[in-house]
């Protein structure tokens, strides 16, 4: 049995009875049996549950009959909709800046570290080497501007503390795992709730960086190892995980969850993807793990 879960951002447009009829009736003229629909939250999400396609099938089915119209639609097995193991990227998926970039607009040298950071999230540079370019760039900066930085540029994504705190109540073990830098990525695993954070270290010497990164490197390699590491140890099926991130550097991890979402997202890290969250916040995986608003551990 899937489940296929609509979901409109809260900015709007809202999430129509006609929408969802669209919805089901598309299913059902591909062949699909959809024996029950339900509403997670007026105007918001609703569920259709549906036997006689495939995941992949189903998905198609349903995105196809609702283009243009501003919803998120996530198909996914009934029997495994709430996750025990989330682990998610950091820099433009739980907050919705890059820090490297915006340290870079401390040091002067924006626009060129954020060409280079796009075509690495693109998938079209080595991570690793793009990484090490970028920061030789910070050489010499101060180590004053990690925490005005942090203070000033970073800003969280809607849904995420709802997101993470609501699945740790409900039995799950959260993973923060990023490509950047641990000043931040400790401080946003803090905010945010999750039990387990890993990321690179900034080589720092006399209060400046040295514009070098300790090693190893928080590569996509890494991610997707966590990911079977923490599983493994708390004996979680990767059917029961789910990864979401943004750039090329989560696909692998994106690749193994049982649910792998791509977040408004990289082409490349989309076609990886069983599911796309292109309009809307981090509270529509929570929506689409069966959560009502009533159930989660935060307010949006």
């Amino acid at each position: 049995m899937l489940v296929a879960t609509l979901v409109a951002p809260w900015e709007g447009p809202v999430l129509t009875s006609s929408l969802v009829q669209r919805a089901k009736d598309a299913l059902q003229a591909a062949g699909a049996r959809v024996t029950e629909e339900a509403w997670l939250e007026p105007e918001r999400a609703a569920d259709l549950f549906a036997s006689g396609l495939t995941r992949t099938q189903a998905r198609a089915v349903v995105e196809d009959a609702l283009a243009g119209e501003g919803v998120d639609v996530i198909v996914q097995e009934a029997a495994h909709r709430r996750r025990k193991l989330l682990i998610a990227d950091m820099d433009s998926t739980m907050i919705t800046i890059e820090c490297i970039d915006e340290l870079a607009d401390y040091a002067g040298v924006k626009e060129q570290v954020a060409r280079v950071t796009e075509a690495a999230m693109r998938g079209e540079l080595d991570f690793e080497g793009a990484l090490d370019a970028r920061v030789s760039l910070l050489e010499e900066l101060e180590e004053a501007v990690l925490e005005r930085c942090y203070a000033e540029r970073v800003t969280f994504t809607p849904g995420g503390a709802a997101l993470v705190k609501t699945m740790a109540a409900n039995g799950a073990h959260t993973v923060l795992v990023s490509g950047g830098f641990t000043f931040f990525v400790e401080r946003v695993a803090a905010k945010l709730g999750f039990a387990q954070h890993k990321a690179n270290v900034l080589g720092i010497l006399d209060g400046k960086l040295t514009g070098k990164v300790d090693r190893p490197i928080i590569t996509a390699s890494v991610k997707r190892q966590t990911l079977l590491e923490e599983a493994a140890h708390r004996g979680i099926s990767l059917d029961a995980c789910l990864a979401v991130g943004d750039g090329a550097n989560d696909i692998p991890m994106i690749e193994e969850a049982g649910l792998g979402v791509a977040f408004h997202a990289k082409p490349k890290t989309e076609a990886a993807a069983s599911a796309s969250i292109r309009h809307g916040d981090l509270t529509a995986l929570l929506f689409a793990q069966g959560y009502r608003r009533e159930d989660w551990e935060a307010a949006r």
